[in-house]
């Protein structure tokens, strides 16, 4: 039966608060697909409901194929910020916008940024399997654990994410430095930071390095072999943005040498990565699988967010700041 209805595809992990603000609206049919589901079969979905006005994207990339299985597509929205996963120029050409849900989880993922740069120097992981095994005394003193007080971190990418990760850092009384060729230097300065417009003169300063830029034909190697031996040896890498933007076997080969310290990784190149992956394999990395920005808050904070765009687009309001490809608003 023909409906007047616009119809919003989203993953069935959406959290519940965006589920109930897309559900409390007459004109709004839901229907939900898995989250990891794959890619022909999300565009055999896609293609088997016909018109789609709004797809909302956790996992889920979305490139020309996907594209062109839609019908009356308004929309695309993804609960997140990051969206390399998707082919914006497909969507920009079709004058589709590309919502991201702004501000939603950069809490999430500066805290995580900031629970790894911790757990790196106080040696976290080290000391809980010592207890673990009775090796209460043995070997404690045999790496001693570090302050942030006093230390300098490098925060590549000065955004959303990046400017929460610099105010828990000045709260840990570290010199923050700044490397973002997108952000004037007034605007680092008046966040109370130091701009770093030089990345390899900074490198060598750091005592902490964290990625918050985006993954960018620019971005991606941006932190390879040369880069990594402008670091000091006692100094520890983060990387909270996305897989690529480091170069993963320069990065073992510089901890297996000693180049550096250690790393804290929540994003790989290919996710999930092998078990048998290098890095996995050494003491010094720790790792998460890719869940800085999913915290139980931001999960609902990014559904609601998510569910905001779409209702914005097709009330003829969209929220523009949450709009990646803003020539599709003219």
């Amino acid at each position: 039966m023909a409906t007047n209805k616009k119809k919003v595809l989203v993953p069935d992990t959406m959290g519940k608060a965006g589920l109930a603000l897309l559900r409390a609206r007459e004109d709004v049919e839901v229907a939900t697909f898995p989250n990891f589901i794959k890619r022909p079969d999300f565009q055999a979905l896609l293609r088997q409901h016909g018109a789609v006005n709004a797809v909302v994207l956790g996992a889920t990339p979305f490139g020309p194929e996907e594209s062109a299985a839609t019908q009356g597509l308004q929309v695309v929205a993804r609960i997140g910020v990051g969206y390399d996963a998707v082919d914006v120029p497909t969507l920009t050409a079709r004058k589709v916008p590309l919502m991201t849900a702004g501000t939603a989880n950069s809490p999430s993922v500066a805290e995580l940024a900031m629970f790894f740069m911790l757990t790196l120097a106080k040696r976290g992981a080290m000391f809980n399997r010592l207890v673990q095994e009775g090796r209460w005394v043995a070997d404690r003193m045999k790496q001693m654990p570090a302050d942030l007080n006093g230390k300098t971190v490098l925060i590549v990418g000065f955004g959303r994410i990046g400017t929460r990760t610099a105010k828990r850092c000045l709260a840990m009384e570290m010199e923050v430095l700044v490397h973002d060729p997108y952000v004037s230097e007034v605007s680092i300065r008046a966040a109370g930071c130091e701009p770093a417009p030089d990345l390899d003169a900074a490198l060598a300063r750091a005592d902490f390095l964290t990625l918050h830029c985006p993954k960018t034909p620019e971005t991606v190697g941006l932190i390879g072999a040369a880069r990594l031996a402008r670091m000091k040896p006692t100094a520890y890498l983060v990387n909270t943005a996305r897989g690529g933007i480091v170069d993963e076997t320069a990065l073992h080969a510089a901890l297996t040498s000693g180049g550096i310290a250690g790393a804290g990784l929540d994003v790989y190149a290919q996710e999930p990565p092998d078990p048998n992956h290098p890095l996995l394999k050494l003491d010094s990395v720790i790792s998460a699988p890719h869940m800085a920005g999913v915290t139980a808050e931001a999960v609902e904070r990014m559904a609601e967010a998510s569910s905001r765009n779409v209702l914005s687009v097709f009330d003829g309001a969209p929220i523009r700041e949450n709009v990646i490809n803003k020539e599709v608003l003219a």
